[in-house]
C-alpha cells in the first residue's frame, strides 16, 4: 500500500466528511442521547466505505452524468430535511425537545436507522463528495494507489464518526440543562432548513 496515497486519501476524506452537516448534526444528537452510537456510526462509516469505493472502480463517472437522477434526489433530500428541520422547530417553540439525555422515552432501532439512512443517502452531496470528487482524485495514483487513497478515504470516515459518535458525551454537563437540550433543537432546525433551501436553489438552478 502506497503510504502518499493513503495519506492523501486520509486528508482528501476529512477536509469532505468534517463539514457541518445534517449527518454530522444526527450522529452528535445520537451521542449527546446515548442511543444506538454504535450503529448510527457503523452505518454512516459503512455508507461512506461503499461509496468511496464505488467512486474509486469508476462510478464516479457515471453518476456525474446521471443529472435527472442527482436532480431526483436533490429534491427528495430537500423534503426530507425541511420535514426534520419542522419536526425540530416544533419541539424547540413547545419546549418539548426530542433531544433528551438517556433514560428518556425510547427511540426505536428502527426509526433510528431509517432516520439515519434518510441522512446519508438523500444527500446529493455524500455522491458528489464521496463517488465523483474523492473518486476522481483516486485516478491521480497509478497501480494500487488508488486503492490505497480509497483506504485513507475510508479511515477518515471511520475517525471522524467516532469521534462524533462517542466523542460527543464530553458535551454532556453542558446538556444537563433542558434549556441547552432547546437550543440545539433550534439550530438543527435552522440547519436543516438551511440545507433544504440550498438543495431547492441548486436543483432550480
Amino acid at each position: 500500500m502506497s503510504p502518499t496515497a493513503y495519506l492523501a486519501g486520509l486528508g482528501a476524506g476529512a477536509s469532505l466528511i468534517m463539514a457541518i452537516g445534517a449527518q454530522n448534526a444526527f450522529v452528535l444528537k445520537q451521542g449527546l442521547q446515548r442511543r444506538h452510537v454504535g450503529l448510527v456510526v457503523a452505518l454512516c462509516v459503512l455508507a461512506d466505505a461503499a461509496l468511496i469505493l464505488l467512486g474509486v472502480a469508476g462510478m464516479g463517472l457515471l453518476v456525474s452524468r446521471q443529472a435527472g437522477l442527482l436532480l431526483a434526489v436533490r429534491y427528495a433530500g430537500a423534503a426530507f430535511l425541511l420535514g426534520y428541520g419542522l419536526l425540530a422547530a416544533r419541539r424547540a417553540w413547545r419546549g418539548e425537545s426530542g433531544l433528551q439525555p438517556a433514560g428518556a422515552d425510547p427511540v426505536s432501532r428502527r426509526r433510528v436507522v431509517l432516520a439515519c439512512l434518510g441522512f446519508t443517502l438523500l444527500n446529493p452531496h455524500v455522491y458528489l463528495d464521496t463517488v465523483v470528487l474523492l473518486g476522481s482524485l483516486s485516478t491521480h495514483y497509478a497501480g494500487d494507489g488508488h486503492w490505497a487513497f480509497a483506504a485513507g478515504a475510508a479511515s477518515a470516515s471511520l475517525l471522524w464518526f467516532c469521534a462524533l459518535g462517542y466523542g460527543a458525551r464530553l458535551l454532556l454537563p453542558l446538556f444537563r440543562s433542558p434549556h441547552a437540550w432547546r437550543v440545539l433543537d433550534a439550530l438543527v432546525a435552522l440547519l436543516m432548513f438551511a440545507l433544504a433551501l440550498g438543495l431547492w436553489r441548486s436543483s432550480a438552478g
